[in-house]
């Protein structure tokens, strides 16, 4: 019996325009209706998280950046995992000392030391992947990151280090040079107290060991009292697998790597096709029939 659903957002509940599509929106809302509790884990910010699901009408508990970050359904922040600050140091300079562009999340916002190069990151990396797409689209869907305030400008990173006020959520690193990222990744996954994944082959996802989305899923599901058994997980990539590996009924997206889908007992549609909609369909509202 599901009792909880978490879902990711980015190629999973997000489609290929990054919103929630109508019938993934409905078929939130009738697991919600049905006393099925709704948990989305996502590694965007809680300030990026919200726009494209308040603009579905859903409200439910977000786990935000991979899990450093979990907030209940009014936004009141429930528990919070940063990363120490100088194992940061020491991850920044590794990323720097390979001339690899990264982003800072922290509880006070999302810092780039380079916007130009971040928004020429992004499009060199989504045309790679959606050639098709026009570039004037591609440009605007870049820029948009940074126009609508979820992106601030630093001249450099050093002082949110310094700064006693800023916790640390997440590095966000990217490059289209898949070597250097494994490079890197290699040299960091030693590095104790941090935890090395990705939501895409050009980029690397840097947190706490403690703040993954699997961890914090089963935080939240012990407050709530729910045992992970009864736990839909659904995800499209290497930052979901910690919580599908814990959840009872893992569900990977039809467009996940194929090493993704190997580790779940269940495979949906992709993004594109309402792959949620038809998870919940199949394994959620099915349990009223």
């Amino acid at each position: 019996m599901i009792k909880l659903l978490a879902s990711d957002m980015d190629g999973t509940l997000l489609n290929k325009d990054h919103v929630v599509g109508p019938e993934n929106s409905r078929a939130i809302k009738e697991a919600q209706a049905q006393g099925v509790e709704v948990v989305v884990a996502t590694g965007r910010s809680y300030l990026e998280a919200m726009p494209p699901l308040k603009e579905a009408g859903i409200t439910c508990p977000i786990i935000s950046v991979n899990g450093a970050e979990i907030r209940d359904a009014n936004g009141e922040q429930l528990l919070v995992r940063g990363i120490d600050k100088e194992t940061a140091k020491d991850a920044a300079q590794q990323l720097e000392n390979l001339d690899i562009y990264f982003e800072v999340y922290t509880n006070k916002g999302t810092f780039t030391n380079d916007k130009e190069q971040g928004i020429q990151l992004l499009i060199d990396i989504f045309l790679t992947t959606n050639p098709d797409t026009p570039l004037p689209h591609v440009e605007t869907e870049a820029q948009s990151r940074y126009d609508e305030g979820h992106i601030e400008v630093v001249e450099g990173y050093e002082q949110i280090f310094n700064d006693e006020t800023q916790t640390i959520y997440k590095f966000l690193a990217f490059s289209s040079n898949p070597e250097a990222l494994e490079k890197v990744n290699a040299i960091l996954q030693k590095t104790n107290g941090l935890a090395i994944s990705s939501s895409g082959r050009e980029n690397l996802e840097i947190t706490s060991l403690d703040a993954q989305k699997g961890i914090a899923l089963e935080w939240y599901c012990n407050k709530k009292g729910i045992s992970l058994k009864d736990v839909m997980a659904i995800g499209d990539n290497y930052n979901d697998l910690s919580m599908m590996k814990k959840a009872g009924y893992s569900v990977a997206m039809g467009n996940a790597p194929d090493d993704i889908k190997e580790q779940c007992a269940h495979i949906t549609a992709t993004n594109r096709e309402d792959g949620v909609a038809k998870a919940i369909e199949h394994l959620v509202t099915v349990q009223s029939v």
